[in-house]
């Protein structure tokens, strides 16, 4: 048993019968030192308020993926103290949660984009061929100026796909400070993350089950997306890319 525990018994035990706190210890074989010890050890206010802060704004991530996080922003705290902090303060997450208990985390809604380049929104299309070959499509805009800034379209798209298109665009016009994403596994993914990081850009990622968060994108369709989608003479992804 824990001193924590034995320190829970103790106390329970002097409520529930009305005896001492000698009488107490001795009957359970507890150091009365063990009860009446204060720790003297830093509570770490500071790093538990910017775990909670992380945990909340990346609902997906675990503590390994925080703790990273806070490494980057130079904190210098081992991944063994996250970890404690992060159990400590109920932050650990279900593996298998059930799809009708799904939970969103709340947050303060984002500024609207001021100038061009301050914000962009990222998200992924699905279409099918009339050959049956499926294929998806990465759009990019510019939320101030609504413009569509790339539609790079693929069978298969990973993190590393949308970091090769995001390069291309920076060596055009430049990076943003913000882009907003959803939640899928291509843009949650280590890739994205690391470029990120690396480039100053911050991933302002949606609340699950809420693509509302992200509605400018699917509100503001680009139109060249239009005439691939609604395209029933595509024969090809090559086709559709060259559209």
């Amino acid at each position: 048993m824990t001193p924590v525990a034995q320190c829970d018994l103790v106390k329970r035990t002097k409520v529930a019968y009305e005896v001492s706190e000698r009488r107490a210890c001795s009957t359970f074989c507890v150091p009365r030192l063990t009860i009446r010890y204060r720790s003297v050890a830093d509570e770490q206010v500071s790093l538990r308020m910017r775990i909670r802060e992380i945990a909340a704004s990346r609902v997906s991530w675990g503590y390994p993926r925080i703790w990273v996080q806070l490494r980057r922003e130079g904190w210098l705290v081992n991944r063994k103290r996250v970890y404690r902090l992060y159990r400590e303060e109920g932050l650990c997450m279900k593996r298998h949660k059930p799809r009708r208990h799904r939970s969103s985390s709340t947050r303060v809604p984002p500024p609207s984009a001021t100038h061009e380049n301050e914000c962009w929104s990222m998200d992924f299309m699905a279409d099918e061929l009339f050959t049956g070959c499926r294929f998806r499509l990465l759009t990019i805009v510019d939320d101030f100026t609504r413009e569509s800034l790339a539609v790079e379209v693929g069978r298969r798209m990973t993190g590393g796909h949308v970091v090769e298109v995001l390069e291309w665009i920076g060596h055009v016009r430049g990076l943003p400070k913000r882009i907003r994403v959803d939640n899928g596994t291509e843009f949650t993914s280590k890739r994205l993350d690391h470029w990120a990081y690396v480039h100053n850009v911050r991933l302002e990622f949606s609340r699950r089950g809420k693509p509302t968060d992200n509605g400018l994108i699917e509100a503001d369709l680009p139109p060249v997306v239009v005439p691939i989608v609604n395209s029933v003479v595509r024969s090809s992804v090559p086709a559709a890319e060259a559209g």
